[in-house]
């Protein structure tokens, strides 16, 4: 059985710090959590490069909510179970789309603008598993690149106190278990460089998601899965982590092409763009009564057997009826970046494939961001809210960031925990050597993607042992990166194994049937003494007050 490393291999630190709140990342999550904060004591931000560096600066589509004439939260939280496929957190969906609205409305207050109509009404649209328009957006399709804009100037006029640059390494925790502060590495200058210590009251933990466990995603080059991984090091249970969203429409830049892959919006099918194969054969009328619009795992498995009957590397999205002047004002942001790879939408068809976009589960977290460790929240993708299931519903997930990050900090106002000493760490630290990184995806990619069986994942899982042996490395960020993403990698190997059927973005080959009412549970993960521990918890409905 593969162990893994308990704590990172570093130096001793060298300077330190100390803040009541310490938040672990900067997108819409830590940046919501650190301002609404600032109430309850003083609040230190740690961001991995600079602060509108993370994943929400590339959100295209928007930000779901019940906003417009007809809708309800009702309505809202009927399709997100729906597109969860049985494993939603019925309480933690009706948080969300009950507090998701007033939400919103104060992330406008703070400065965020939303596209609007001639009568200053917010311009609502449609995404996969939406049955009304309730997605609003801003600059067309750069809505996450408005919200970080909003929330990074909110933080400095706020004077919130900021390190960039710096990977957050390990927990600290007290002797009781209780976490007070973090390690880190900080590429800086000064008397804040190398490794150093933040001591604090509590730590919010929105390090964002883990989508370069894989060989194509479209998760910046800092989505190595941190967050995740220092959780199970500090004994945090994490759940769902096999549920790994695929978005369906990525930009397909040739066989071969990895990291980061330009997205393709999911509002470009809201607005009306629909898939065909080489032949202009529309392949997903039929499959599923919204067609094009079905949820995410439901188009991305379509686009895959698509791909599969025709011996296709990829597919095409239609979006050549929108004409040019609706390309650039509604899409700016993908009409500029399918041109830069050669891609003329308005006159010709978009090459799509699916990439990993999404982690559904993380951390696992109660309705107040709290996760298993005292004195640990976690908000955003690194967390597992119960909210998304079995599968994301479309622009669900900047709305989660900001209910849950509003929520931790009300918690922390009405009960901050007291300054404590932390003690000394246990366990064996390690590091492996930085490169495992490509091969690790490659195995992740070809057995653990978007077409999973137990034997793909039983060779992904024999990659990822032999890659365990590679250990010895000096402490730097590419070392602590590839460890980091080994051990997330054998977590979702490890969860995707053994839950043997096919529900929502979970997609085993070798059980077909959907959604097995014997399966209609999570399976949560631990780490102790190096070694993973699984446990299946069967779906409990929870009644809200």
């Amino acid at each position: 059985m593969t162990t893994y490393p308990t704590r990172l291999a570093a130096p001793a630190p060298g300077w330190a710090t100390y803040a009541d709140v310490i938040v672990i990342g900067s997108g819409v999550a830590g940046l919501t959590a650190a301002l609404r904060a600032r109430a309850a004591g003083s609040v230190l931000v740690v961001t991995k490069a600079v602060l509108d560096e993370g994943s929400t600066r590339w959100a295209q589509g928007g930000i779901a909510a019940a906003l417009g004439e007809g809708d309800t939260p009702e309505q809202h939280m009927q399709d997100t179970l729906v597109a969860g496929a049985g494993l939603c957190d019925e309480e933690a969906v009706r948080v969300l789309v009950s507090e998701g609205p007033g939400a919103v409305r104060r992330l406008m207050s703070v400065g965020a603008e939303f596209d609007r109509d001639a009568d200053g009404n917010i311009l609502l649209t449609r995404e996969g598993g939406h049955l009304r328009n309730r997605i609003a957006h801003a600059g067309g399709d750069a809505t996450g690149a408005e919200i970080s804009r909003a929330l990074v100037q909110a933080v400095h006029e706020a004077g919130i106190e900021v390190i960039e640059h710096a990977l957050v390494l390990d927990l600290l925790q007290d002797a009781e278990g209780r976490a007070c502060g973090v390690t880190l590495h900080v590429m800086g200058e000064g008397a804040r460089d190398g490794v150093g210590a933040v001591h604090g009251r509590a730590v919010v933990l929105a390090a964002g998601g883990m989508g370069q466990i894989f060989s194509s995603t479209t998760n910046p080059h800092v989505s190595t899965g941190d967050g995740v991984a220092l959780a199970l090091r500090a004994g945090a249970e994490v759940a769902d982590l096999e549920f790994v969203q695929f978005h369906p429409t990525v930009l397909w830049l040739g066989a071969g092409a990895e990291g980061q892959q330009p997205l393709v919006s999911e509002a470009v099918r809201g607005e009306g763009a629909y898939l065909v194969d080489a032949d202009g054969v529309r392949f997903m009328t039929g499959r599923h009564p919204l067609g094009e619009l079905a949820p995410r795992d439901i188009v991305a498995k379509g686009i895959m057997r698509r791909m599969a009957e025709t011996g296709a590397e990829h597919m095409y999205l239609d979006g050549r009826h929108f004409g040019a002047e609706m390309w650039a004002e509604r899409f700016p942001t993908i009409l500029a970046s399918c041109r830069s790879h050669g891609i003329d939408p308005v006159t010709e068809l978009i090459p799509v494939a699916p990439a990993a976009h999404y982690a559904s589960g993380g951390v696992r977290t109660d309705l107040d961001g709290r996760t298993s460790v005292p004195g640990l929240y976690a908000c955003g993708e690194v967390a597992c809210t119960g909210v998304h299931g079995a599968n994301r519903l479309a622009s669900n997930s900047l709305l989660e960031g900001l209910v849950f990050a509003e929520r931790i900090a009300a918690d922390l106002l009405r009960d901050l925990p007291p300054r404590r000493e932390p003690a000394e760490p246990a366990g064996e630290a390690a590091l492996l050597d930085p490169g495992v990184r490509a091969p690790l995806q490659r195995a992740m990619t070809a057995g653990a993607g978007v077409l999973r069986s137990r034997d793909s994942l039983r060779e992904t899982t024999r990659v990822l042992a032999d890659l365990a042996v590679r250990t010895g490395a000096d402490p730097c960020t590419e070392a602590w990166e590839a460890t980091n993403l080994h051990t997330v990698a054998g977590a979702l190997a490890a969860t995707a194994y053994d839950r043997e059927e096919t529900r929502g973005c979970h997609w085993r080959e070798d059980f077909p049937e959907a959604d097995d009412k014997d399966w209609r549970g999570h399976l949560t993960t631990t780490m102790a003494d190096g070694r993973l521990d699984l446990k299946y918890v069967p779906y409990e409905p929870k009644e809200t007050p």
